[in-house]
């Protein structure tokens, strides 16, 4: 089973990683689990003009980084063979498009368990990757 596991560095993704490896781990046939981390850059766009693009695509890369390190080493410890993705864009989109072009067979996200009423004002990922992802998404809180 390929499971996809997106991850902000937050304790619910930690959760959502951790759930992916039991998982993994419970599965008869073990497979892969792979972590992704998007941003979105459309804050940044501006500054590019300033410091450079390369300069705002590194920073998004350290941040990335620092995102999946605790994920990569729960999987580790956990001896999950794991891989990563970096993408850059509308979170839910690229977490979708990520899912469907490694043709994944299981998306998990941890909740960042925010209130009904504020995820009806400004959403969550999580509603809009499980409202549109193709593939079944498990959302850990």
């Amino acid at each position: 089973m390929k499971i996809l596991v997106a991850s902000d560095g937050s304790k619910n993704a930690l959760r959502a990683v951790r759930y992916a490896a039991k998982l993994d781990k419970m599965l008869k046939e073990r497979g892969k689990v792979t972590l992704i981390s998007v941003h979105d850059d459309a804050g940044l766009r501006h500054a590019e003009r300033f410091v450079g693009k390369k300069a705002v695509t590194d920073y998004l890369r350290e941040l990335s980084d620092a995102d999946l390190a605790p994920g990569r080493a729960v999987l580790d410890k956990a001896g999950v063979s794991h891989d990563m993705i970096i993408r850059v864009g509308h979170v839910a989109a690229e977490i979708i498009a990520a899912a469907r072009k490694g043709e994944f067979d299981l998306v998990v996200l941890g909740s960042k368990g925010r209130s009904s009423l504020k995820d009806l004002i400004i959403g969550s990922v999580a509603a809009r990757v499980s409202a549109s992802c193709p593939i079944p998404v498990l959302i850990i809180k």
